[in-house]
């Protein structure tokens, strides 16, 4: 039956629109810089003769410093405005991508990848709270969805990039192109205000308030600030620990647990798989303002689970993993579009900022063994089996998200989210 208010889109502004594209842009450029990283894993193993385990702990090491950036990202948010922190954030991830490419050692290297964490976990504290507070409740799921969807869409763009670049030119000038993603802040700053939620505390005491985070560790935060803080890292862990590796793995021969295609035929096979995350995305979000933010995460969390074990321990089959490489995509993460959305209808407008950005980055923080954990594994078992191990991790997130209340529909006001 037609909706007499007509198409959805119609309700949103052309400002509204603006400030999604801000985040989605950010968050895409995000994706393609952190990634350049996954894709060049072999090569730069291979360079400075490292073993899976310690390639894989580099990756830690921006998802550690991830953590730290989130959470100090998302207390400038609070204190200096969301769009502020948002360019800064973007400048300095883009910056130290570059310079990944000056490593002369292991030391350098990780250096470069640490400050690449910090402006990643940045971006998406500022990004997912700025679209959140000026989205309509209504549709605010659509917008996060459609947000998170640009970290496929740079996945992608990566994952051409190492394919033109890589084979032809090493992984250094790889590296450079992250520089680009810097242009972006120019358009932001002139066409992206801060919300009216973030520039007119309803009374003196949230301003003072904004400047703590003391109140997510009292109640009546407490709870809900430990629930999700565990749920992003049962996610987090499982998702770390199969994307990073999954280049690795459809590139390496079969001796060492993996597919056996080359570079660029990998390449091929991993366009799909991010088509069909950029589906998983966009769609939860609708499916999540329809259904409800719980039965949908959980039902995502479920089908990547059972597909896990199928794609890296069982099948070997390359035109059934090339078959299945979209549903991974889709199942595997179409679930993130929860968290931006969700995040911000569990906490009050004086500490989303800083509320997101600890939770969302605790998880972030105790999951950056996941890399290292499974290259590690990956040295024994090969990667296939390895791999197996995220599906545990996507089970326990589900379980979690049984224990927090459902929120499609809050309104966020200045003061506590409110029910419609």
């Amino acid at each position: 039956m037609p909706d007499p208010a007509g198409p959805w889109h119609r309700a949103i502004t052309r400002q509204q629109w603006k400030t999604l594209l801000a985040a989605q842009l950010g968050w895409m450029l995000d994706a393609m810089d952190v990634m350049l990283y996954a894709f060049a894993l072999d090569s730069i193993r291979a360079e400075f003769s490292l073993s899976s385990a310690q390639a894989g702990a580099l990756v830690s090491v921006t998802l550690a410093a991830s953590a730290i950036g989130g959470i100090l990202f998302g207390v400038l948010a609070d204190r200096i405005g969301r769009v502020a922190a948002l360019m800064l954030s973007i400048l300095l991830y883009s910056l130290a991508t570059s310079l990944t490419a000056t490593a002369g050692s292991v030391v350098q290297l990780a250096i470069w990848r640490l400050i690449v964490g910090l402006g990643m976990g940045g971006e998406w504290s500022a990004g997912s709270v700025l679209v959140s507070e000026t989205w309509p409740a209504e549709h605010r799921g659509k917008a996060i969805g459609l947000m998170q969807s640009g970290w496929a869409v740079g996945y992608m763009v990566a994952a051409v990039l190492a394919a033109a670049i890589l084979p032809r030119l090493g992984w250094r000038p790889l590296f450079l192109v992250g520089a680009l993603p810097a242009l972006i802040t120019l358009w932001i700053r002139r066409n992206v205000p801060e919300p009216q939620l973030w520039r007119r505390p309803a009374q003196p005491a949230a301003l003072a308030l904004r400047r703590s985070a003391s109140t997510l560790f009292r109640a009546p935060l407490l709870k809900t600030t430990a629930l999700a803080s565990l749920l992003t890292t049962c996610v987090l862990f499982a998702y770390w620990g199969l994307f990073t590796w999954i280049p690795a793995y459809l590139s390496r021969p079969p001796e060492m647990g993996g597919v056996g295609l080359s570079v660029v035929v990998s390449v091929a096979w991993i366009i799909p798989m991010q088509a069909g995350a950029f589906l998983g995305y966009s769609i939860f979000g609708f499916l999540s303002d329809r259904f409800g933010r719980r039965p949908v995460f959980i039902g995502f969390l479920l089908g990547a689970a059972l597909l896990v074990p199928v794609y890296g321990g069982v099948a070997r089959d390359r035109a059934l993993l090339l078959a299945l490489g979209p549903l991974i995509g889709f199942f595997g993460h179409g679930y993130f579009s929860v968290f931006g959305a969700m995040l911000a209808e569990l906490f009050p407008t004086r500490v989303r900022g800083t509320a997101q950005g600890l939770t969302y980055n605790a998880g972030r923080a105790l999951s950056a063994a996941a890399p290292a954990t499974i290259g590690s594994l990956a040295d024994r078992l090969g990667l296939g089996g390895a791999l197996t191990l995220t599906s545990g991790f996507f089970l326990a997130g589900a379980a979690v998200m049984l224990l927090l209340p459902e929120t499609r529909g809050r309104r966020l006001a200045n003061g506590e989210p409110t029910l419609p």
